[in-house]
């Protein structure tokens, strides 16, 4: 106990006999001071006494789509970390194919009496979805905030990252490379995500190559699911068009695609190069280590956290999006293109692409 002590009184900057009467909850120390000791002691990785211990404010939902793709995990460590600091308790709810659905973890976290709930990739992404959901929500008096996926049909606070901006980022780099023949692989149509990154992408190729928008979705855009199989199919079939060079809209759906390319007999970069999205935990550890357009996860979640407490506290913020540029991370499998006689690839003509002044 003496060398938890000093350390503690070390670190607080004060007596050992200060941290004592703190920890035994005696009076005659001042707030502030007290206030040192307890930092301390959480800084030094000491568990407080019971009676120290802070009492929760209250618990948060977080609700996601699940946690297979490891963006999810991190996101929801950055906004359990926000919450903790700010004395709530975090409820982590994922939904599993066949088990339970959003609306279903909703009523059992409302249930539990939450003061508010986070929802990351949910059915407010899905343009299909029917959005009044959120106002029987919002109508039972519980907070809550959006991410990924922006609606004009609910009034909550939307975190988003700039999808069209994330595109136009991963083109230019490709474009830079000499890659004229660059695809997209991405989820189903009806989400907000996947649309707004179909119109970067298809509005980044008209810009560096003259493609008409339409013509650029047909030809190099295609549609898949959000998984490693995913990308792979969808891989597949713009390698079968001669593409070069495919971004991916998940780092789970690169990887995929990093496997239909070697499935060939061909090498990533020297024959194809692959771009994905999120900069997932040990996505820049594969083989090759992964260019990717990183999601500003850190920022999202806490914007996120400082929303909703807002919206707990009773001062909101008017209903809107706050939109967070992402960046590319340039690493090992993207690479100048090949030349059209490189084996494999010179089944397919080079599409003669002229660059717009």
């Amino acid at each position: 106990m003496t060398a938890r002590l000093a350390d503690i009184a070390a670190q607080a900057g004060v007596s050992e006999a200060t941290v004592s009467r703190v920890l035994n909850g005696k009076q005659g120390v001042a707030a502030a001071t007290r206030e040192s000791v307890l930092a301390a002691l959480d800084v030094l990785g000491y568990e407080r006494p019971v009676r120290l211990r802070r009492r929760s404010a209250g618990l948060v939902g977080l609700i996601t789509p699940e946690l297979e793709n490891p963006i999810f995990p991190a996101l929801a460590q950055v906004i359990g970390q926000a919450l903790t600091r700010q004395g709530y308790t975090p409820v982590l709810a994922t939904q599993t194919p066949g088990g339970s659905t959003e609306d279903e973890l909703t009523e059992m976290l409302v249930d539990r009496g939450v003061s508010g709930i986070i929802f990351v990739s949910g059915l407010h992404a899905d343009t299909t979805a029917d959005m009044t959901r959120y106002d029987r929500l919002r109508g039972q008096g519980v907070p809550f905030v959006l991410i990924d996926g922006f609606t004009d049909q609910v009034r909550a606070p939307f975190i988003s990252p700039d999808d069209r901006a994330a595109m136009r980022l991963a083109v230019t780099h490709l474009a830079s490379l000499g890659h004229t023949r660059i695809g997209l692989a991405l989820g189903p149509k009806r989400f907000v995500p996947v649309i707004r990154k179909t119109e970067g992408f298809t509005r980044a190729l008209r810009d560096t190559f003259g493609i008409d928008a339409a013509e650029a979705e047909r030809e190099f855009v295609r549609h898949s699911l959000y998984t490693l199989e995913g990308g792979q199919a969808a891989a597949d079939s713009l390698l079968d068009g001669g593409c070069t060079a495919v971004v991916c809209a998940s780092d789970m759906m690169a990887l995929g695609a990093i496997r239909a390319v070697r499935r060939r007999g061909l090498d990533v970069p020297a024959d194809v190069s692959v771009v994905g999205f999120d900069d997932s935990p040990l996505i820049a550890f594969t083989d090759p280590p992964l260019t990717t357009v990183r999601k500003p996860v850190t920022a999202m979640g806490q914007a996120a956290v400082r929303a909703l407490l807002e919206e707990i506290g009773g001062t909101p913020a008017p209903p809107s999006e706050f939109v967070f540029m992402p960046e590319l991370v340039v690493r090992g499998s993207t690479a100048s293109a090949p030349t059209p006689d490189t084996p494999g690839l010179g089944e397919v003509p080079q599409r003669e692409i002229v660059r717009k002044a």
